[in-house]
């Protein structure tokens, strides 16, 4: 399914697990005419928004969505409902059973609720009630081919839209709180989501360029085994990127990525977006969580603030003023810039 970060080329601590996904497969298939028949009987709206996390991979997508999950004003899709990917309505039935407090009869089950600690390698959380960036879920109703991009044109005409939408409408109905999850998936087709979910909430994650791609290499370098490795979701101008030196093409993908995502999000309603600025997120999370609850309409007394007061930055910029990276970020900026 990740065909994006093909097995022969991750290095031995990030191989797939066959035997797991081989069971996943069965079990899925075996679920999914169940999660279809139910599935039926949803109709309209979400009843709650949906949280859609847009922006460049390792720009603290994966954090901020820990810190989402840890704030109790919305519902996400976990490790342990991304098991479920074929079936999620189901999945999340079963994720209540086994570790919401209310069904817990006389203490039989109490090995799920390990906390989330904002720990993550690669975007790859621990825990079972730790987020998960639910791509499996994402890919069945995304018809993409050699590139992960089709046009909102040929998504309206040739994805399961109203499938997707049907799913994630029936995942708010069972936890009764806005579902929040990674999009990154979209990042070139906001308008395209925008337009199927008249009920959701876009925040747009940026960070520091020069940052962002050090990231990016370091990811690569510990996830594929070199920073030549294309890391991440292939983008429409992949072919542009692909054969340019590494600190070069992973700054062409993020200047890329980031245009795509400006240029989407400028469509967007205002009542339905929100920028977060990574920095200054690690500096005042509190503040983010204040705008995120006006912007979802929630009672200014309710649900008051009891989060960290503050992340470490990691990767200061600084450290690559005289780096090849600084020099690469430059070269991309000044392109918009002629």
């Amino acid at each position: 399914m990740e065909k994006y970060l093909p097995k022969s080329n991750r290095t031995s601590a990030f191989q797939k697990n066959i035997e797991l996904d081989g069971l996943l497969s069965e079990l899925n298939g075996s679920l999914a005419l169940a999660g279809a028949n139910v599935l039926k009987n949803i109709e309209g709206e979400p009843d709650y928004p949906l949280i859609f996390v847009m922006g460049p991979h390792r720009s603290g997508t994966t954090l901020i969505t820990q810190w989402l999950a840890t704030t109790g004003i919305v519902a996400y899709p976990t490790n342990l409902l991304s098991r479920f990917y074929g079936a999620p309505l189901i999945g999340a039935q079963i994720q209540m059973l086994l570790t919401d407090p209310k069904f817990n009869f006389r203490n039989e089950i109490l090995d799920f609720n390990s906390p989330i600690d904002f720990s993550s390698e690669n975007g790859k959380t621990t825990g079972a009630l730790a987020p998960n960036e639910f791509w499996y879920f994402w890919r069945r109703f995304l018809p993409f081919g050699e590139l992960d991009w089709l046009s909102d044109t040929e998504l309206f005409q040739s994805s399961d839209y109203e499938g997707l939408v049907t799913e994630l409408t029936s995942l708010t109905r069972v936890f009764q709180k806005p579902f929040a999850l990674k999009a990154m998936i979209l990042n070139y087709n906001i308008p395209f989501l925008d337009e199927i979910f008249k009920k959701a909430l876009f925040i747009q994650i940026k960070r520091d360029p020069i940052s962002n791609v050090a990231s990016i290499l370091d990811a690569r370098r510990k996830q594929l085994g070199s920073e030549a490795q294309w890391y991440s979701f292939k983008i429409p101008e992949y072919e542009e990127l692909k054969e340019l030196e590494p600190k070069m093409q992973a700054a062409g993908q993020l200047h890329y990525i980031n245009k795509a995502v400006d240029k989407g999000m400028s469509s967007v309603a205002e009542s339905k977006k929100l920028v977060v600025y990574y920095e200054d997120f690690c500096k005042n999370p509190e503040k983010y969580f204040d705008k995120i609850k006006e912007k979802l309409n929630m009672d200014k007394e309710k649900n008051e603030y009891s989060g960290v007061k503050k992340f470490n930055v990691t990767r200061d910029s600084k450290k690559y003023e005289h780096d090849a990276i600084s020099d690469a970020v430059k070269s991309w900026a000044e392109c918009d810039e002629t």
